[in-house]
């Protein structure tokens, strides 16, 4: 597993323990007491530095090459996931996956953002960011689950919506307008986690939803810290400071009300143990798809729309 910068005492501490687990076997000496003390360090080195991250580091975390991917967790709590493709009117978009699914038996339509794990799937997928096919594939299969009655399921995951020339001309912004307005207006349950990156309209334009949740070292931002770096002060490189301004980590979010709530991530992170970031984040999606479905279509509209209405908070004064 690759270290961030950040972690690398933590895994020079556990190379140093497994050296030693090693020597002791081989060597047939007893080391226990030594080892013991070790793992003691090593737990509480976890604890210092897991519990006590800066917004740039968990932004890191959130952006780890390992992290697992809306197919990971596809593979981990849904069966008989059919893979549904096209707009009907250009392409497949890759970086957006989507189909219907099974989890724990309840039906729903799942799609997210996909990103690669090397080079060459990363340029299929397009590094997680969605052209405007992407986005009208997403709302054609939105509207077929309205029309079978299927709560949808978003898994969000993306440094931003693709800003290339072609995607420009065949109406990016357009698209992802379009959706913002359509998915208020969908008489089924929608449940989103941002799970990875939530960067500015790549990610709300499948986010607007009747629960929104993150996982805990997830972000969700109107722009990059990089980006924001680069128009406020000129320098990318300013990207921690920038983190620390915009508020984008999951308490900041759930503090403004603009997500429902956070699923906590394994010490370290959701990589640190897939298969039980994976159950948890079931759990809360089967909750609140269970809370949703009592409501009827008119109300789930007013609520969403509400929600969303409601985020931002400002004052008015007298002139």
């Amino acid at each position: 597993m690759s270290a961030l910068e950040f972690e690398k005492p933590v895994f020079e501490l556990e190379s140093k323990i497994k050296e030693l687990q090693v020597f002791s076997s081989s060597k047939k000496i007893a080391l226990e007491p030594e080892l013991k003390k070790l793992t003691q360090k090593l737990e509480q080195m976890k604890a210092d530095i897991y519990n006590n991250l800066t917004p740039w580091q968990r932004i890191q975390i959130a952006r780890h090459p390992e992290r697992p991917f809306t197919l990971d967790y596809i593979r981990m709590f849904t069966s008989d996931f059919v893979e549904l493709h096209g707009d009907r009117q250009f392409a497949d978009d890759m970086a957006i996956v989507a189909g219907f699914a099974r989890i724990n038996g309840t039906k729903v339509m799942l799609m997210g953002h996909q990103k690669g794990r090397d080079t060459k799937e990363n340029v299929l997928r397009n590094f997680g960011c969605a052209h405007p096919e992407g986005y009208r594939k997403a709302m054609r299969l939105m509207k077929l689950a309205e029309k079978f009655a299927l709560p949808i399921v978003v898994l969000i995951d993306t440094p931003g919506a693709y800003p290339g020339v072609g995607a420009e001309e065949r109406g990016q912004a357009q698209a992802i307008a379009e959706n913002l307005r359509d998915m208020v207006g969908l008489k089924t349950p929608i449940v989103a986690t941002i799970i990875g990156e939530g960067g500015s309209g790549g990610a709300l334009g499948i986010g607007i939803a009747d629960r929104v949740c993150i996982l805990q070292h997830a972000y969700y931002s109107v722009i990059s810290p990089e980006g924001c770096a680069s128009i406020l002060w000129r320098n990318a490189i300013k990207a921690p400071l920038a983190a620390e301004a915009l508020k984008i980590t999951a308490e900041n979010l759930r503090g403004f009300g603009i997500v429902d709530q956070i699923i906590s991530e394994p010490l370290g992170g959701a990589h640190h143990d897939p298969v039980k970031t994976a159950s948890d984040l079931k759990e809360v999606i089967l909750k609140h798809i269970k809370e949703l479905s009592s409501i009827s279509g008119e109300e789930l509209i007013e609520q969403r729309y509400n929600k969303f209405r409601k985020i931002g908070a400002f004052l008015e004064t007298p002139a």
